[in-house]
C-alpha cells in the first residue's frame, strides 16, 4: 500500500521489489537487444566495421540506462515527471541523492549517447566500457 508524506510515496518492501523487477527486467531486455545489434557490426583491428549497428546498439543501451534510472528515481521517492526528460533532469535529480551514480551517468551519456550514438565511434574498447558502465547503473535496480 502506498501512503503519502508530503509528495513522497512510501512503498512496502514487496512494492519496491516489484518495481525493481519490472524496471530491471526491461532494462536487461534492452541491453540484450543492444548486444545482439552490436554483434551485427562485426570487428576488425579493434574497431567495429559497421557504424550503423554501433549507433543502433549504443542508442538502445542508453535507453536501457534511462529506463533503469526512471525506476531507481521512483524507488528514491522522486515524483515521475510528465513528458520527455532531458539529461539535465536526470543529472539534477541524481545529484541530490548519489554523486557516484551521477559520475557513472556522465560516463554513460558521453560514451554511449554522444560518442557511440551521435558520433559513431567504432572503437571496441570505448563501446565496451560504455556497456559496462550501463550495467553498473542497471544493477542498482537488481532485485533481491
Amino acid at each position: 500500500m502506498q501512503t503519502h508524506l508530503g509528495h513522497v510515496k512510501i512503498m512496502s518492501k514487496e512494492e519496491q521489489e516489484q518495481l525493481k523487477t519490472k524496471y530491471y527486467n526491461e532494462a536487461i531486455r534492452y541491453m540484450n537487444n543492444a548486444k545482439d545489434v552490436l554483434q551485427k557490426a562485426g570487428k576488425e583491428n579493434g574497431r567495429y566495421k559497421d557504424p550503423k549497428y554501433v549507433k543502433m546498439a549504443c542508442g538502445t543501451a542508453y535507453n536501457a540506462v534511462l529506463l533503469a534510472l526512471n525506476g531507481w528515481l521512483l524507488l528514491k521517492g522522486v515524483e515521475r515527471k510528465k513528458g520527455r526528460k532531458s539529461i539535465e533532469y536526470y543529472c539534477s535529480e541524481i545529484a541530490k541523492i548519489d554523486k557516484k551514480l551521477l559520475a557513472t551517468l556522465d560516463d554513460v551519456y558521453h560514451t554511449l549517447h554522444l560518442d557511440g550514438y551521435y558520433d559513431g565511434v567504432t572503437n571496441v574498447k570505448v563501446i565496451q566500457i560504455g556497456f559496462e558502465e550501463a550495467y553498473v547503473i542497471i544493477n542498482k535496480l537488481k532485485p533481491a
